[in-house]
């Protein structure tokens, strides 16, 4: 799940991304509004932690535009703006949900679950092929009801492909999905990443194969019969 986080200060920024990240989130960061307009025209994430402070500009006024511009992502603010009217003319400006500063990362990672866990969000649903079966919440994954263990990267790539089940997904559209942009992938990082799921779910026995479509992208779809 892509998150982009949009907080102006340093350390806060790095726990709150180092927190998400455990939990199980691929976080991009902002620093300010220039910045965050700049990741959103690349790619939309998933969800969105907004501080409403920044040093270019009020965090409301990016909120406002999105809804404006008719995208639904996910907004969850952070503040330290904590009265009721705040509050209120954050939500009326499209926040889906709004918390005061300080804010310790558990209750934002929980908050974000549950926002993507509303109905047309990502969480909440059970994603299954075969015998293989991936709860979105908890991010965990079986194996004919065997526990798969899975680096939080393989884990990331499944899901892309379980959520795309029966099209083929594109390189780019995967690489997109599972790393920041601030990260540098080498040329062959997803290849490794795939071969190392191939094998990890061929151990587990699950019944399903990913198919690599040359010059696309990879195919997940049910193992074939002898």
């Amino acid at each position: 799940m892509k998150l982009l986080l949009i907080e102006d200060v340093p350390p806060l920024a790095q726990l709150t991304q180092e927190a998400l990240e455990a939990e199980g989130f691929t976080v991009d960061h902002a620093p300010g509004l220039e910045q965050a307009r700049e990741i959103l025209a690349v790619a939309a994430p998933d969800v969105i932690v907004l501080d409403l402070g920044l040093p270019d500009g009020d965090g409301l006024d990016l909120l406002h535009g999105l809804r404006q511009g008719g995208k639904g992502i996910p907004v969850l603010v952070v503040t330290a703006r904590a009265g009721l009217n705040d509050r209120i003319d954050g939500l009326d400006r499209g926040a889906d949900d709004y918390i005061v500063k300080p804010a310790a990362p558990a209750e934002i990672a929980a908050r974000c679950r549950a926002l993507l866990r509303r109905p047309g969000g990502l969480l909440g649903r059970r994603l299954q092929l075969g015998n293989l079966a991936f709860d979105t919440a908890s991010r965990s994954v079986t194996a004919g009801g065997q526990p798969v263990p899975l680096a939080r990267r393989e884990v990331d790539v499944l899901e892309v492909l379980l959520r795309k089940l029966g099209q083929t997904v594109p390189r780019r559209v995967i690489e997109d999905a599972v790393y920041a942009l601030d990260e540098a992938p080498g040329p062959n990082a997803l290849e490794a990443s795939i071969s190392r799921l191939r094998r990890q779910l061929a151990d587990a026995g699950a019944e399903v194969e990913i198919h690599t479509i040359r010059g696309i992208g990879y195919l997940i779809a049910p193992a074939r019969t002898p």
